[in-house]
């Protein structure tokens, strides 16, 4: 690719050369008994001969030491281009291979937490590119719901509403990935304040302690807590607040939105809910106690 690039933006006549061949050099006849190429005469001959020479050449600069000696004894360029495609291209056994390759490691693509969004998109776009090459055209919506699904954690709502989003299989990848930055900042907001604040009900506590203990602790809260109702009102009018405020820079869904959210979807999504709340009110006990 890199060569084609090169050639054609420096000499168009070169790639020409190398493609097709130099189709108007003199042919030695046989009958005259002449040995090898005749000299070129005419200004056209001349300048294909010329041509021919440069793009050898310049081919040859291109290949490393240590396959000079072999490709060297090629006569002209386009027989040298052949020789380095089946040298440097693989034959159809290897390509097949390859191909077998970049198709797992599109099935087993998954994102890292540390990584960010921006490496993630390149490799995915990388593989994505390497299997057209090998002639394995993914479909949009395909390619958009495998990279939503790669993501960490923590862009679960938001890549559980883009993927019921209709416009999917139109959608590019790239107008996906300038989407998904938009919603970014608020991610990495979320993970640096989780990672800097103690969540006494599932971080806190140590190894040994079990969800049965768990449970327990986060029912006596409850327990305690519905023992003041002027306390309890005033404490979900705070964590309402909080959440409300929390979300004025997510995405705002509308009710087309949610009506093409998978149940299952909205009871995950309730059940996370509920598990926020339970967190917040245990964490809220243990620091007024």
């Amino acid at each position: 690719m890199r060569m084609e690039q090169y050639l054609t933006f420096t000499d168009l006549a070169l790639w020409e050369v190398i493609v097709n061949g130099d189709s108007v050099s003199p042919v030695a006849s046989a009958s005259a008994g002449a040995e090898g190429p005749i000299p070129p005469k005419t200004a056209e001959q001349k300048l294909a001969r010329k041509n021919e020479l440069k793009a050898k050449n310049t081919l040859m600069l291109a290949i490393l030491d240590e396959h000079l000696l072999k490709l060297h004894a090629y006569k002209d360029a386009k027989s040298l281009w052949e020789a380095i495609k089946d040298r440097f291209g693989g034959n159809k056994e290897s390509r097949k291979m390859q191909k077998t390759i970049l198709k797992q490691n599109y099935e087993n693509f998954d994102a890292s937490s540390q990584e960010g969004l921006d490496k993630t998109y390149d490799r995915f776009q990388k593989l994505i590119s390497q299997l057209e090459i090998h002639g394995d055209v993914i479909s949009q919506e395909d390619a958009n719901l495998k990279f939503l699904r790669s993501l960490p954690s923590a862009w679960n709502n938001i890549a559980l509403i883009m993927r019921n989003k209709s416009d999917l299989d139109t959608l590019s990848m790239d107008d996906l990935y300038n989407n998904l930055k938009v919603c970014e900042y608020e991610i990495k907001g979320k993970l640096s304040s989780s990672s800097n604040s103690q969540n006494v009900a599932f971080v806190s506590l140590d190894n040994s302690s079990s969800t049965y203990e768990i449970v327990n602790t986060a029912h006596s809260v409850f327990a305690t807590s519905s023992k003041d109702q002027a306390s309890t009102a005033s404490y979900d009018d705070d964590v309402m607040f909080s959440f409300f405020s929390n979300q004025s820079n997510a995405p705002q869904l509308d009710y087309e939105d949610f009506e093409q959210i998978d149940a299952g979807d909205l009871e995950e999504m309730d059940l996370k809910w509920q598990v926020a709340m339970l967190t917040m009110r245990v964490k809220r006990f243990i620091k007024k106690t």
